[in-house]
């Protein structure tokens, strides 16, 4: 049987990529330690190659607009270069686990509480290898994992249910939401609270299409409370925020206990209980199971989350299920 030909070199695939990551050409130019013909030449050459143009350039403006067909090209693209960089992780593994590269993904809680700190146990052991940390939303992070641009995820939501089926989801750990309140406010010296008092509350929030704020809503609702008469005053898109809006008084928040620990040691703000009601949700482990998962990545699984790995035979995650 022929092989037929690859119509483009990985390259012509790198400086189209980084053209389109950086904007223009000359940056792409710069970037990639080339000349600037050399940048447009390549980008002619692939166009010709494909046989259709992926960047239409607008020389008045000086924009560059990505095609539908150049669109195309860059997420397969990427999804080449992602097996490339996966080539070369296996090949390490074969020498040893002292050095490499590991891509983590959190959303908001465990991206920005949780795994800094585990990176920094990891690192302590493993200090030759390189770790890049991604803080985006549930969703972001399940997709990035199925797509194979990061190793692994830790996401407090749910998993979206058009990507549950392209990912392997472990359960890792619970983690409480608790009612934070200012220290000033006329509940803070109350040991506990009744759900009724939930109703004469001012609440700040994360924004309507947050994966946490679904969760405390459900959990709420579960408990028999009307989240129809909850005045919410403030809709913001961070926890920090939400954290310095309480502390300054403006309303009260159900946040993670695991975000508030600094504040609460300092006693900067107030968490009080809720009698008969208690908000929980479970952190999630994600990772691709037909993807080649490193000695790296299971290293960090079994030495900072305490995972063990199904089989010590193989690291290949599709042939131990």
């Amino acid at each position: 049987m022929v092989q037929k030909h690859i119509p483009f070199t990985l390259e012509q695939l790198k400086i189209f990529k980084t053209i389109v990551e950086e904007g223009s050409f000359k940056k792409a130019a710069n970037k990639l330690y080339v000349s600037q013909p050399t940048i447009s030449l390549q980008l002619q050459n692939l166009e010709k190659q494909l046989n259709t143009p992926l960047i239409e350039r607008n020389k008045r403006q000086n924009i560059l607009t990505v095609t539908d067909a150049g669109q195309l090209f860059l997420r397969y693209g990427n999804r080449i270069i992602s097996l490339c960089d996966e080539v070369g992780r296996a090949l390490n593994d074969l020498n040893n686990v002292q050095s490499g590269q590991l891509t983590i993904g959190g959303s908001q809680t465990t991206g920005t509480y949780v795994l800094p700190r585990m990176i920094g146990l990891f690192r302590e052991q493993y200090p030759f290898i390189s770790v890049d940390l991604q803080v985006d939303s549930t969703r972001k992070i399940v997709h990035n994992v199925s797509q194979g641009f990061i190793d692994l995820g830790i996401v407090g939501g749910e998993i979206p249910k058009d990507l549950a089926s392209s990912v392997q989801i472990l359960p890792y750990a619970n983690d409480e939401l608790a009612l934070i309140i200012s220290n000033f406010h006329p509940l803070a010296q109350k040991e506990f609270i009744v759900k009724e008092d939930l109703y004469n509350l001012n609440y700040v929030t994360l924004q309507k299409n947050s994966t946490t704020k679904n969760v405390i809503d459900k959990a709420l609702i579960k408990n028999g409370i009307d989240i129809q008469r909850l005045k919410v005053v403030m809709e913001l898109n961070s926890i920090e925020a939400i954290k310095n809006t309480v502390e300054a008084g403006l309303g009260s928040a159900f946040v993670s206990l695991t975000a508030i620990q600094k504040e609460l040691n300092l006693n900067l703000l107030n968490c009080i209980k809720i009698e008969d009601l208690k908000i929980q949700r479970q952190l999630l482990l994600v990772v691709n199971p037909k993807r080649y998962q490193s000695k790296i990545v299971y290293s960090f699984m079994q030495e900072v989350l305490g995972f063990r790995p199904p089989s010590t035979s193989s690291p290949d995650m599709e042939d131990q299920s």
